[in-house]
């Protein structure tokens, strides 16, 4: 095998976006490293690299054949950055780096705070030395076992119920096999302020939807995993990056993995603005309500009138949960879509939603729209779902007769 520059080690790397992150960073070759547990010893002795990222479940494991290992790894127990010196290896760990820049860019303040931090592998180490660099007042982690000093998470949710910050740092929630799962029940936490996920993909784990939807400050990992990087670029290279840069590559890298979702009543443009906008950037355009007439063989308004609501409805949310690892799409929904919050947290985890608020006298009923089909029905529905479209939305816009200018402030506010 040709010497490898740089890349990422791990058993499951499918969920990776780290490519990505060291393109927009460095440019330099990387390349993603998968490893069964038996090939990691051939691979560490081999040396047949300059550099490596460590991910799950190896951050310990690399240990033993590092020659040296940075203080602040050392006191972590956990190395996710090796860089080979003349066929000696150093191990950092830059995760500390990256989960203290996403708290803070968060805005959850973990001074004087009781924190709960989910997991007691690498991750939930690197956990343990942030929060207690920012000062947090009493701090614990959280493991089904119970084992290595954590809490079990009966536990938790027993003694700690009043704990102000949670920080996951379980695969919980990530794509492909996990994604939708928690690791607590939040509504169990009644002084919450704040969640950090590790989990990056998707953009937006459930565990993060569910805190937002509680107006409690919330993000995922795709900002750590950034600035972790930037660190590890410095090891790499022994270049220091820009913060200006560093939020460039951040704002590039989520604008390229996070949809873009049109929400709103029926006429009100999404399917126009979509296709424009779609053309626009040289992204792919999909349309729910066209996906489900193509998955059925027969249009809505006959799917309606044989099947009633309740059929077309499931068959919406089929359709939409098929597209929760989409990515990088401009995707068009139908009027009803958001009534449901499965769908919503399904769009959500890779999307930012856009309401697009046409005035009601500019919504033009038609046969095409069942629910909306006369002046009437579509005034009726009109009242109905504003409150549920100005609730869900990420942005609100204000819009006319103009997709043009519609998919200028879309733009711009991209």
């Amino acid at each position: 095998m040709d010497k490898l520059l740089y890349g990422c080690i791990g058993r499951k790397l499918t969920h990776s976006y780290s490519v990505a992150v060291h393109a927009e960073l460095a440019g330099y070759d990387y390349k993603l490293i998968p490893l069964e547990p038996g090939e990691l010893d051939g691979f560490m002795r081999e040396k047949n690299w300059n550099g490596i990222n460590v991910t799950i479940p190896y951050k310990r494991d690399v240990m033993p054949y590092l020659d040296y290992i940075d203080p602040v790894a050392e006191d972590i127990g956990a190395v996710n950055t090796v860089v080979n010196r003349g066929g000696k290896l150093y191990g950092y760990n830059t995760d500390i780096y990256g989960l203290t820049a996403l708290i803070r860019k968060t805005g959850v303040e973990v001074a004087g705070k009781k924190v709960l931090i989910t997991g007691t592998g690498g991750t939930s180490r690197t956990a343990v030395k942030a929060v207690s660099l920012l000062c947090a007042r009493e701090f614990y982690r959280v493991g089904r076992n119970g084992t290595d000093g954590a809490l079990t998470y009966d536990e938790a949710l027993s003694e700690h119920a009043d704990a102000q910050v949670i920080i996951n740092c379980t695969p919980l929630g990530m794509f492909p096999d996990l994604i939708g799962q928690t690791p607590l029940d939040i509504d169990r936490f009644e002084n919450l302020e704040g969640v950090i996920d590790a989990v990056y993909n998707p953009l937006r784990s459930a565990l993060v939807l569910k805190a937002q939807a509680k107006g409690i400050k919330a993000s995922g990992g795709l900002y750590m995993l950034v600035m972790q990087a930037v660190e590890a670029v410095r090891h790499f290279t022994g270049e220091d990056i820009p913060l200006q840069d560093c939020e460039r590559a951040y704002h590039n890298v989520l604008l390229s993995k996070q949809n873009t979702v049109l929400i709103g009543m029926p006429a009100c443009g999404k399917t126009t603005v979509g296709k424009l906008l779609a053309q626009k950037t040289g992204r792919e355009f999909i349309d729910t309500d066209d996906l489900i007439e193509q998955s059925e063989g027969r249009k809505i308004s006959e799917i309606f009138a044989r099947e009633g609501e309740e059929y077309f409805r499931n068959k919406e949310t089929e359709i939409i949960k098929s597209l929760i690892n989409k990515t990088g799409a401009v995707i068009a929904t139908g009027g009803g879509s958001v009534l449901r919050r499965e769908n919503v947290d399904a769009l959500k985890a890779n999307g930012r939603l856009y309401f697009l608020d046409r005035p009601l006298e500019s919504l033009v009923p038609t046969q095409s729209r069942p629910l909306s089909s006369d002046r009437e029905s579509m005034e009726r529905k009109y009242r109905e779902r504003y409150p549920v479209y100005t609730s869900v939305a990420d942005v609100h816009l204000k819009t006319g007769d103009i997709a043009e200018e519609t998919v200028r402030k879309i733009t711009e506010d991209s």
